[in-house]
């Protein structure tokens, strides 16, 4: 059976992770790996969470399974984080959630529902989007298709060509957003951006599904939710999955939840039973560590302060890193106007140069980026910056020569 098997190429990033890996020069630059670095080039263990794990170690009597909706305490907190704890919908009882491995099962058991409650839907996703959000998302079955959003031009949201394209969409649609720090190009939508999307999807009967993978690495927790917030407020169905990756740092631990916001309590009900059938299909049992870590620090309001104090450091080195690479680029390479990156918010961003540029900044430079030249801000260390924008101006020079 498996010799009939063809050997699938390497996912790109895993491959540049290695590539960087083999790479012995030590002014080596990786910008390509998605996760949270210090200035010291490690993604650390928050202490918040170091000591939220300690407590649950120390009461835990069992291995034994939770429920197939994962940690109760977990899901709760995760929804109270998310809306904040006196939102409408959690008032009216409209909200539901059910813990996942990580934000990417969210996303794949969000994709199923979807799938079971109309089968024929497409799924509507930003241009660019993640990556893996094409695999997870299609991989159920569904059908996905492109709306505008990133104008490379300006390094902001295509806006008007992003409304016009959803206001040709027909009722029932599904529209994939960022909650925050849009990811790849670090572009987000302003408040009112938020307020006239609402009105769109409300008029067009548009459904949002809203990945939230960075909450609080952009503006603040309480900023970074406002479009989620606004959307459960003003229109009747929502999905959001969140990842728990980055702003705790929980990576390995593959700790999420997808909540599911209905018209009525019978609707979101009816919603978790069918996620609940979905999960048992899938994976069975959610793993519970990071949930359990994740419900204690929420639940222990000394812990979500360090936490919240933690996350604002990590929030403020990125939004530090952002400035003081433009005010490295603009110094090394005055001919291109960078300063669209300072604008931009979350770990995110294209640097804006051509798949020949980002093989030359590999080749001759050491520095790694995908080949649509994203750029992971929080792989940039002081000691790094200005070697990074000179290898950014030699490369921009050298094709403008050639």
């Amino acid at each position: 059976m498996f010799e009939r098997l063809d050997r699938v190429p390497d996912d790109p990033i895993l491959g540049l992770m290695a590539a960087f890996r083999a790479d012995l020069d030590p002014r080596k630059v990786d910008l390509g790996v998605g996760v949270y670095r210090n200035d010291r080039g490690e993604t650390p263990v928050l202490e918040a969470v170091r000591q939220a794990e300690r407590a649950v170690l120390q009461r835990q009597t069992s291995k034994t399974y939770v429920a197939p909706s994962g940690n109760a305490g977990f899901n709760q907190a995760i929804e109270r984080l998310v809306l904040g704890g006196s939102h409408p919908a959690l008032a009216a009882g409209r909200v539901r959630t059910i813990q996942s491995p990580g934000g990417c099962g969210a996303l794949r058991l969000g994709a199923e529902l979807i799938r079971l409650a109309r089968p024929g839907a497409t799924i509507h996703v930003s241009t660019p989007t993640w990556a893996n959000h094409v695999p997870l998302l299609g991989g159920s079955g569904l059908q996905l298709a492109r709306y505008p959003y990133y104008d490379a031009a300006t390094g902001g949201v295509s806006f008007a060509a992003m409304l016009g394209a959803l206001e040709q969409l027909p009722a029932a649609s599904v529209v994939l957003l960022h909650g925050s720090c849009h990811n790849p190009s670090g572009a987000d939508l302003s408040e009112g951006q938020w307020r006239e999307l609402c009105a769109v999807l409300s008029r067009r009967e548009l459904v949002p599904y809203v990945d939230l993978a960075y909450q609080g690495l952009g503006q603040g927790l309480e900023e970074d939710a406002y479009g989620v917030r606004l959307l459960a407020s003003e229109l009747p169905e929502l999905l959001v999955a969140v990842s728990c990756s980055k702003n705790f740092g929980l990576y390995r631990e593959r700790t999420g939840a997808l909540t599911v916001i209905g018209p009525s309590p019978a609707a979101a009900d009816a919603g978790l039973s069918q996620l609940v059938r979905i999960a048992r299909t899938l994976y069975s049992m959610p793993p519970d560590h990071g949930a359990a870590i994740v419900a204690e620090l929420l639940g222990t309001p000394e812990l979500e302060g360090a936490w919240q104090g933690e996350l604002s450091a990590m929030r403020g080195r990125i939004t530090g890193l952002r400035a003081q690479l433009v005010a490295q680029l603009r110094q090394a390479c005055p001919e291109r106007d960078f300063s669209f990156i300072e604008r931009q918010r979350g770990m995110f961003s294209f640097l804006g140069v051509s798949s020949e540029q980002v093989r030359a900044l590999r080749e001759r430079h050491h520095v790694y980026l995908t080949e649509d030249s994203r750029m992971n801000i929080a792989g940039l260390r002081d000691e790094n910056l200005a070697y990074f924008a000179a290898a950014v101006a030699q490369v921009v020079r050298g094709s403008q020569r050639s």
